[in-house]
């Protein structure tokens, strides 16, 4: 059986991709795999290990000559991880969240199609799709996703899809508003 594979964010060329996806699913009669993939911890603020200058008494600040570097207390890691922990579940559960509410709204497009939802963490999208076209028939992308270089053609992940799929893409355009 035939699989296409749909790369899904929140932004409108990637319901636009899923849309387009759900109909050539159906003309098919394939298997329509709707991946949803990130970086749980590049979202999440990064771990901060400050050095002996970032103290006060770090020698780096003669006005502050006199503190004692040893009577500052050392930044609690293991709070700082738990809270890293709490924001990478929090983003895992978002993700899935958001996919659920993008299939929902093309529910009417994937009537009679068979649906399989993918959520990938830790990986880079373009990554993960890339890896994902192995086994594929058809890779489906947005032409731009939430990427912040509106005037570009194409988004990052679109871009190296198309240039190291494993097999054919098709990049949907997002629709023009106005």
């Amino acid at each position: 059986m035939a699989r296409i594979v749909v790369g899904l964010d929140a932004s409108s060329g990637s319901k636009a991709a899923l849309a387009w996806a759900a109909g050539e699913a159906r003309l098919r009669q394939a298997v329509l795999q709707v991946v949803y993939a990130f970086h749980a911890r590049e979202l999440a603020a990064p771990e901060y290990v400050p050095t002996e200058h970032g103290l006060v008494g770090g020698g780096v600040n003669p006005a502050l000559d006199g503190y004692d570097a040893a009577a500052v207390a050392a930044p609690d890691m293991s709070a700082t991880l738990q809270d890293r922990t709490r924001y990478e579940e929090l983003a895992r559960n978002t993700a899935a969240e958001l996919l659920g509410s993008a299939l929902y709204e093309q529910r009417d497009a994937l009537d009679g199609v068979e649906v399989e939802r993918v959520v990938i963490d830790d990986r880079h999208p373009a990554e993960a799709l890339v890896e994902a076209s192995n086994d594929a028939d058809l890779l489906v992308v947005g032409s731009r996703g939430r990427g912040g270089f509106k005037q570009l053609l194409l988004g990052s992940v679109s871009h190296a899809v198309v240039q190291h799929a494993t097999c054919p893409v098709v990049v949907v355009p997002a629709r023009r508003e106005g």
